[in-house]
């Protein structure tokens, strides 16, 4: 599509419990990110509730859409195309979104286009870093999602390893509940770390045989769990508080650091398996402070170009749609009426 002034698109993500829309301008800058959250009230159940999620983005998916217009001062008329996450994610949730975007393109004539929420997630690395091109090595982390990613190009994808049981979120999110840190557990587990010792619970490498990078947290997540019901069994014989026997902090470092090990060292991995010495970051975990550090401190001794979209970007927004959903269709991509949520969707299924 050639244009000639600059490529305005409108992004929409109801993925899970954010519900969110914003306006990026060719592909790299934000005009407007508007994202309304449910953290708060699912934070009461332990984790998201489907039902009230999906009931909840029915009820400010339009403010929200008109919000992200008013705060770019563009009109309908004013954008380019629609991008929508279309998967993977929660179906009731994701057909909110769908939908809104859907009855916009009808009724504009605007081109849609679905967008996968990894690759969303990939996209923030643009907007934070503008100069960034393809060919690169992301590490997307997430509650959802542990994936090492080959970017070929804007829209073309090779996973390099995946995760064979709970993402790196997920294991976060159980070890904070385990420890009574709340929800979400990712950034309450890096709060509680802040000045623990990092060896004081000794975990087991990960090791999946072969030359897997594949990811697995699931050791981790229960070597935890039985060291803190060993930790609340002593406690209980001996009528202390569990946490008298060893510090929160010292526990929740150690499990952070475990987890964090895996994610820097298959990373980094990755890299030497392509070849390439450019390495990005996305997801929700990648706001993790140890993990930024870490990441930092071995890009700078191998001499690799570390990309990392602040806190807000990696987090569930629209901003990261919207940056995809350009690139998609600037190179011709469109979706019609007929399309639908996909909450299995694959990144690299055809597309």
């Amino acid at each position: 599509m050639a244009v000639n002034r600059p490529f305005r698109v409108l992004g929409i993500e109801t993925s899970c419990d954010e519900t969110a829309a914003a306006v990026v301008q060719d592909g790299r800058t934000v005009l407007s990110d508007v994202v309304s959250t449910q953290v708060e009230l699912h934070a009461r159940y332990g984790g998201v509730v489907p039902e009230i999620a999906s009931r909840l983005h029915v009820e400010r998916i339009v403010p929200v859409v008109d919000q992200a217009l008013a705060e770019a001062g563009l009109a309908l008329a004013d954008l380019d195309g629609i991008a929508v996450t279309r998967g993977p994610g929660l179906v009731g949730a994701l057909l909110v979104g769908v939908s809104a975007a859907k009855g916009l393109a009808s009724v504009t004539g605007l081109p849609l286009v679905g967008v996968h929420h990894i690759a969303g997630h990939i996209a923030a690395n643009y907007l934070s870093s503008p100069g960034l091109e393809p060919p690169f090595v992301c590490l997307v982390a997430s509650g959802g999602h542990s994936h090492l990613v080959r970017v070929l190009s804007h829209d073309r994808f090779e996973i390099l390893a995946r995760t064979r049981d709970d993402a790196a979120g997920e294991a976060f999110d159980k070890i904070a509940r385990a420890m009574g840190l709340g929800y979400p557990g990712g950034p309450a587990v890096d709060r509680e770390a802040e000045g623990g010792r990092t060896d004081a619970v000794s975990y087991p490498r990960m090791d999946l045989g072969g030359r897997s990078l594949d990811f697995s947290f699931s050791g981790v997540k229960t070597h935890a769990l039985n060291s803190l019901n060993r930790l609340t069994m002593r406690a209980a014989e001996e009528g202390i508080d569990v946490w008298s026997l060893m510090p929160r902090r010292d526990f929740a470092a150690s499990f952070q650091s475990a987890v964090v090990d895996a994610l820097v060292d298959h990373a980094f991995a990755g890299l030497e398996r392509t070849g390439l010495l450019v390495l990005a970051m996305a997801g929700g975990v990648s706001s993790n402070r140890e993990l930024r550090r870490r990441m930092a401190e071995r890009a700078a001794r191998d001499g690799v170009a570390l990309h990392v979209p602040p806190p807000r970007l990696c987090t569930d927004n629209a901003a990261m749609i919207a940056a995809a959903g350009s690139f998609a269709l600037r190179e011709g991509r469109r979706d019609g009426p007929e399309m639908n949520a996909d909450p299995s969707w694959e990144l690299d299924d055809p597309i």
